[in-house]
């Protein structure tokens, strides 16, 4: 994930600026507090934006052992790129800016964050914290640290949504065993995804319209099939993230089921030479007959 800080923390600066009194509960400033360097061991927050922190922090942490061992705690759910703003979230708390007051995080920017990171959280048995309920927070029009990323209505079809199945680049072991997996599923197409250039937290991703070979349309529409696969590079981050595998653009065979209104892609088979049974398996396709049609 990306670690540039600099507008957020400049457009806090800003909002400061314009505030004459805080709010009430977050303006005090605790008598044993002091600014301390946010450490490079402290993977969350180092380079966040901002070089010092206040300790102990609003979540009671009074030690910097202690606050690096519970932050590096959230660093698996970043890994996840549920939202691109639950770094600055989890930041304003773990390691708070060294000002002449305590800002809280705005209540919109916890809900927010939570929204999109709770159920991924769930998928691995965890419960958003009480320690991070959002109703604790001040509302926006207090001072506070707000949303960074654009508001959820005009960018709510581009945030990731939970997924509890990791998905990754699959073997091609048989020609067989592909021609099996693409009979089992809905779907089946080859595809070029393109990699953004961009400065967010989210890496985003294109689908080359030129390179869509559609192998299986099943209840989709062959038409609807581009902004159906569009729409999953939008969601899916992580799973997308797993398939490219740091590269800027690859040729991949994928294949899942249609779920109400949303594809799901279950495997995923890099187009390359090396993979002749790929090769293999998309030649004989066209003339394949799967199990349920061979009556």
């Amino acid at each position: 994930a990306s670690r540039s800080g600099g507008p957020w923390l400049l457009g806090l600066l800003a909002r400061l600026l314009l505030w004459g009194s805080p709010g009430a509960w977050a303006s005090y400033l605790r008598r044993s507090s002091s600014c301390t360097p946010i450490p490079l061991r402290m993977a969350l927050c180092y380079d966040i934006g901002y070089s010092e922190m206040r300790i102990p922090n609003l979540l009671e942490h009074e030690t910097m052992p202690e606050v690096i061992q519970q932050s590096s705690s959230w660093l698996p759910l970043l890994a996840r790129e549920c939202h691109p703003d639950a770094r600055i979230f989890l930041c304003s708390l773990f390691a708070p800016i060294c000002l002449d007051r305590l800002i809280y995080p705005c209540r919109s920017l916890c809900e927010a964050v939570k929204r999109s990171c709770a159920p991924v959280m769930a998928c691995y048995g965890y419960p958003w914290p009480e320690i991070l309920n959002c109703n604790k927070f001040p509302a926006d029009h207090e001072l506070c640290i707000a949303a960074v990323s654009m508001d959820e209505n005009s960018s709510s079809r581009r945030m990731p949504r939970a997924s509890c199945k990791d998905c990754e680049l699959e073997e091609a072991s048989t020609a067989r065993e592909i021609l099996e997996n693409l009979c089992a599923n809905d779907f089946a197409v080859k595809i070029r995804i393109l990699r953004k250039n961009t400065t967010t937290t989210i890496s985003d991703f294109d689908l080359d319209p030129s390179r869509v070979e559609v192998l299986k349309h099943g209840p989709l529409l062959r038409t609807e099939i581009p902004a159906r696969l569009q729409q999953w590079l939008d969601i899916d981050a992580t799973c997308v993230h797993n398939i490219m595998r740091g590269t800027h653009a690859g040729v991949f065979v994928v294949s899942g089921d249609v779920q109400s209104d949303k594809v799901v892609v279950n495997k995923a088979y890099a187009w390359q030479k090396k993979n002749r049974n790929l090769h293999q398996a998309v030649r004989r396709w066209k003339h394949h007959r799967c199990p349920e049609q061979a009556g």
